[in-house]
């Protein structure tokens, strides 16, 4: 008999660094069931290490079509694989990392799995094998054929979704157009919605210290925020704003709003991780496939020692399996 859940990938990361401990930590913790539809995609080698460096004693299988708790593992191999250290950056950890995801995007576009879940990479190590993306977003993005895509920050504490990421302060008030900060509020609120939320209550951050002060601090408020949450409220999206940065994450974790629109990286960083570091999951929406990710890089400085905590990587297999069990399958996050 199948299971009812839907079958996640989790993707390895650089294997230089903690993902297949926390990947192989994560997996002991989840029922048999649950285990046995979260596919690891990576180096069935490197996982089998992890796994007796920590001793969680589990069981592997090349079959994506696994039972009774042993965990489907799809082997990818890479260029230069004996050239991976422990800790260490390498064009061979960024080269395997890349290849990690490009498998999980074929699984994910041909349906063999429901969900990506990311461990982490390393940017200096993938541009050192020839790949020069920022990170796992513009690399999926890439790799799906996406026009844009938008970082939701999640916890059952306090969510952002971001109109900008990894821009200069100067880039993000140039790339806050009011069809950015509209196709942020809209991306949030169809993803709020197809996790079963009727009506999120969404906020959005100004730019500017007081939201510009009418203009004196800045006129970003006046010619691109206001007139974007006006059309999306037209649009009867229950979307206030813009409120001020210095209040409005407060207000959303006394629980007046579902989620928040930051209008640049730090704005909505900042807060997340000071209230939920560890439950933080990193969730990439606007593309024709779903993830989420730990928040958290790839900390070569414990890696292979047995000390990674694997808390973040179960929220982000928690998150991706709620997505997995509520969204309908095929349809972008």
């Amino acid at each position: 008999m199948s299971s009812p859940h839907p079958t996640i990938g989790i993707t390895m990361g650089d294997p230089s660094g903690v993902g297949p401990e926390i990947i192989v930590k994560a997996l002991q913790e989840m029922s048999p069931e649950l285990r046995s539809v979260s596919a690891v995609i990576g180096n069935l080698e490197l996982l089998k290490r992890a796994d007796k460096l920590v001793g969680t004693g589990l069981t592997f299988t090349d079959s994506l079509d696994a039972r009774g708790g042993m965990v489907p593992v799809v082997h990818v191999p890479s260029k230069g694989q004996h050239e991976i250290r422990d800790g260490q950056i390498s064009a061979a950890g960024g080269e395997a990392a890349y290849q990690y995801i490009v498998k999980a995007v074929d699984l994910a576009t041909s349906g063999q799995i429901a969900v990506i879940v990311t461990a982490p990479l390393n940017k200096g190590a993938m541009h050192a094998a020839g790949h020069h993306f920022d990170g796992h977003t513009e690399l999926l993005a890439h790799l799906t054929g996406a026009a844009s895509s938008f970082m939701l920050l999640a916890s059952d504490k306090l969510s952002a979704i971001h109109v900008t990421t990894h821009v200069s302060l100067r880039g993000a008030t140039q790339r806050g157009t009011t069809d950015r900060v509209l196709a942020t509020i809209r991306a949030g609120n169809a993803h709020f919605k197809a996790l079963g939320f009727a009506n999120p209550r969404i906020a959005v951050a100004g730019l500017n210290p007081h939201c510009g002060e009418g203009g004196i601090f800045g006129t970003e408020e006046i010619d691109h925020i206001v007139p974007a949450v006006e059309q999306a409220q037209r649009e009867s999206i229950n979307v206030k704003g813009p409120i001020s940065g210095d209040t409005v994450f407060y207000r959303a974790l006394k629980g007046e709003f579902d989620l928040v629109v930051a209008q640049y990286h730090d704005q909505g960083h900042i807060p997340t991780k000071l209230i939920a570091f560890d439950e933080t999951v990193n969730v990439t929406l606007g593309l024709p496939i779903r993830r989420t990710s730990v928040d958290h890089g790839t900390a070569f400085d414990i890696a292979w020692q047995g000390k990674a905590s694997p808390i973040n990587m179960r929220a982000a297999v928690a998150y991706a399996r709620l997505m997995a069990d509520r969204m309908p399958a095929r349809v972008a996050a």
